[in-house]
């Protein structure tokens, strides 16, 4: 994982888009939408049932190497209300076994309830050390604050290739991390409402790593409007 700090905080993101928090011993993820293809089963479009255990285990996977003791999911949860209760035993077993190791919250998003039958705590959001935790970051929000919502992704040309890449997108006040579910689209980094999202703000950013680096990518500068 590669560090950079935030907000007087020192983070480090990970490629496969977790984010921890050695301060707090805390591992945050965002957007898992677990039993997303189970969803769109129940309507006739067939995908692999298998995507909440591939999202578990690459918490897990997380989990492990960055010993984390704590783990924020910034909403969106699971795809829908009913999702706790269509996870298959295997999964079920996994997510059992993972809150029960670490202090796991919940915090809540526009696809979930505000409580529900999977084991943790949930909120709508929460205040940790300075840092405000939430599912959709708040136009004019003036507090350090950490949010998931928009699956942010950079799309970028190179060597006559387009690409599309998972991201966080930072400003002074705000990061925006990436989708972790293994079943999820995005958002162009650059798309109008993430920046819109993102104000105030002098500077925004696309992050990604890059083996051992953070490459930054600018989304908008000071003085130049947003498009």
């Amino acid at each position: 994982m590669v560090p950079f700090s935030f907000a007087a905080q020192e983070l480090r993101l990970g490629a496969a888009c977790a984010l921890y928090w050695a301060e707090e011993q805390a591992l945050l993820v965002a957007d898992l939408h677990l039993e997303k293809a189970s969803f769109f089963a129940r309507f006739g479009q067939m995908l692999p049932p298998y995507d909440s255990r591939e999202t578990l285990g690459r918490v897990a996977g997380a989990i492990r190497t960055t010993g984390a003791r704590r783990v924020f999911c910034l909403g969106d949860n699971f795809h829908d209300a009913e999702g706790p209760a269509r996870l298959e035993s295997h999964a079920a077993g996994m997510l059992d076994a993972l809150t029960r190791a670490t202090d796991w919250v919940w915090i809540t998003g526009n696809h979930d309830e505000k409580g529900g039958p999977a084991p943790g705590t949930y909120l709508s959001e929460l205040e940790v050390s300075g840092l405000l935790l939430r599912h959709e970051a708040c136009p004019g929000e003036t507090r350090p604050e950490l949010s998931g919502h928009f699956h942010p992704k950079l799309r970028i040309t190179a060597r006559g290739r387009r690409i599309a890449r998972p991201c966080a997108v930072m400003s002074e006040r705000k990061l925006i991390l990436p989708a972790f579910g293994a079943l999820t689209g995005g958002l162009d980094a650059g798309d109008p409402a993430i920046l819109a999202a993102m104000h105030p703000a002098r500077n925004i950013d696309a992050l990604v790593t890059a083996g051992e680096r953070l490459a930054r990518f600018p989304l908008l500068r000071e003085g130049q409007p947003a498009s």
